[in-house]
């Protein structure tokens, strides 16, 4: 009888998958908990937004060594970014919230759309993509008489989350369903934002529940296709 073979490296592989399945739990169950506490309108609700981002910090820490590093530091710099603007107006006391908070995830897409074009693409941009730039004129047309002022800089940060999820449709599917959400969250929240009287309670935790989706998928996805690169 021969015995069996020994596959040090298929071990090795699951470990890893395992590894990063698990390096998600924390912002998981910090999504959920937040979620949950703008849905029963808890004061839990302002202190565990902050926590998210840091928490989905964890599994891109943990894949520093995965390569290029333009990649991990894209990714990281997107997460943070995106951290800044969830806090602008707990970091950045007396100033603008809503321009900073435009400013600094409007940075943050600028990170996504690098990444997903230059670095995580396995595609072809498909023809349905151009589905996002209808997204962005309806936007314009339907906001655009509620914006005032802040035509321009909402115009063109449309124009980058537009971006974000056109491009991502070049990435793994993970990455796809991540620029979906992430786009879902912020048009729920222009209206939010722009057009408050049309827009019932629980519209505020849909917000928070396609946001915490669309980034846990796509720093999900990009982990993913940099971790089958590096054993193929």
């Amino acid at each position: 009888m021969t015995a069996p073979i020994y596959d040090g490296g298929m071990q090795r592989s699951t470990f890893r998958r395992t590894s990063l399945m698990w390096s998600f739990v924390p912002y998981i169950v910090m999504s959920i908990v937040h979620v949950t506490a703008l849905a029963l309108q808890s004061d839990l609700a302002a202190p565990t937004k902050l926590w998210l981002m840091p928490l989905l910090t964890i599994p891109v820490l943990l894949a520093l060594r995965l390569r290029p590093p333009s990649a991990i530091a894209l990714l990281l710099a997107a997460v943070v970014l995106s951290w800044i603007g969830d806090g602008a107006g707990t970091f950045f006391p007396g100033g603008p919230e809503l321009p900073l908070m435009l400013l600094f995830f409007g940075i943050a897409h600028i990170a996504y759309i690098v990444l997903f074009a230059r670095v995580l693409r396995v595609r072809r941009m498909p023809w349905w993509a151009l589905v996002y730039a209808v997204w962005w004129v309806a936007m314009i047309a339907v906001l655009g008489p509620h914006t005032g002022p802040l035509l321009i800089a909402v115009a063109v940060y449309g124009l980058v989350l537009g971006g974000t999820a056109a491009f991502s449709t070049r990435c793994h599917p993970l990455v796809i369903w991540g620029g979906v959400f992430f786009l879902t969250s912020d048009t729920v929240l222009a209206f939010r934002l722009f057009i408050p009287d049309a827009m019932p309670q629980w519209t505020s935790p849909l917000v928070m529940l396609t946001y915490t989706l669309g980034q846990g998928l796509i720093v999900a996805g990009a982990l993913v296709t940099l971790r089958a690169r590096r054993t193929a």
